[in-house]
């Protein structure tokens, strides 16, 4: 077969071929390991060495028409073949649409955000630090000596060369303090870790936000005016808030914060919630020890601040009104959707 005879039937193949099936027998024809072109190409043997050159171009010129020619017949068939497909099908206009529910923030997401906001408005911004924390901004700094049980294996998951997994996200104060001269004004939000055994009430993985204010002349009253009107803002004016005294190294004086129980309304009439009390805890707080701000290079002769510290989870609990913790790393669909507007 010379090349022309090749030609033409190359092209007689690709013309009578009208469907996907059809055009595929001709490519295994044309292009095949015993297909036309190869056979064409076995004939170089006998054609004269002077003329081997001229015969080669030739065939990789036919070779590159048919390829071409497949293409265009392959687009070709195909767009017939959709357009025969769309004129089959039926859309049915009186069917409901499918309807997909919108994602939504996670209930511990989405009640850290409202209390980021909540003190954004009384001009706290926000400042972060790494959860592996040097053990010296994680206690030393914080006026915890070596020997405090919260330093113990039992409660910390101690890393090498002296660094831990943060317990609290104290150590973003710190850094602050180091890095900036009072006024300091901010929300430290947070994941931190202890070494808590899982049940309804405790995790080892939870979520904080603590704060400072450190200037000239803060008091007790500012930090009390502060996380009152927060929390009121945050469950209603009606909730009342309460101080109680306290214990923590790294603050003097300290309190404990309580507010209305949710469970009772404040009565405590066989609640099991704040165990007849009428309020449950909801944070601590104090006035930042003089021992706190030498270590950072601020001069409590000089500046007074305080600090708060908040659990996410509890109040995530509070506001969600359950009573196991466990529900919220559970990533169970059917539990978090009913929070979808927390």
């Amino acid at each position: 077969m010379n090349n022309d005879d090749l030609k033409v039937k190359i092209t007689q193949l690709f013309e009578n071929s009208n469907t996907a099936d059809e055009l595929e027998k001709a490519r295994v024809e044309i292009f095949g390991k015993n297909g036309l072109l190869n056979s064409f190409k076995k004939e170089i043997v006998n054609i004269p060495p002077q003329e081997r050159k001229d015969f080669g171009l030739k065939v990789n010129s036919i070779t590159q028409t048919a390829e071409n020619m497949f293409s265009e017949k392959k687009d070709i068939i195909e767009k017939k073949e959709l357009e025969e497909k769309i004129k089959g099908e039926k859309i049915d206009y009186t069917m409901p649409g499918k309807y997909r529910r919108q994602g939504a923030l996670h209930p511990l997401s989405s009640v850290l955000e409202e209390f980021i906001e909540l003190f954004k408005v009384f001009g706290f911004s926000v400042a972060e630090g790494p959860e592996i924390e040097k053990d010296e901004y994680n206690f030393d700094m914080l006026n915890i000596p070596a020997n405090h049980p919260a330093r113990g294996m039992a409660d910390t998951f101690h890393m090498n060369h002296g660094y831990v997994l943060r317990t609290h996200t104290s150590p973003v104060q710190v850094r602050t303090m180091l890095k900036s001269k009072p006024p300091i004004k901010i929300i430290a939000p947070g994941r931190v870790y202890r070494k808590d055994d899982l049940d309804a009430t405790h995790t080892p993985v939870f979520h904080q936000i603590e704060g400072l204010y450190i200037d000239k002349n803060v008091t007790f009253a500012d930090l009390k005016a502060i996380i009152t009107g927060v929390f009121k803002n945050y469950y209603g004016q009606d909730t009342e808030v309460s101080f109680r005294p306290s214990y923590f190294p790294f603050t003097e004086p300290s309190a404990e914060v309580y507010v209305t129980c949710s469970g009772c309304g404040g009565s405590g009439e066989n609640c099991s919630t704040c165990k007849g009390t009428g309020q449950i805890e909801i944070l601590g707080c104090g006035m930042v020890h003089p021992n706190v701000l030498r270590k950072a290079g601020i001069d409590p002769e000089i500046y007074s601040g305080w600090a708060f510290g908040l659990g996410i989870e509890r109040i995530a609990l509070r506001t969600c009104g359950i009573s196991d913790i466990r529900y919220f790393y559970e990533n169970d669909y059917r539990f978090l959707r009913n929070f979808e507007g927390v």
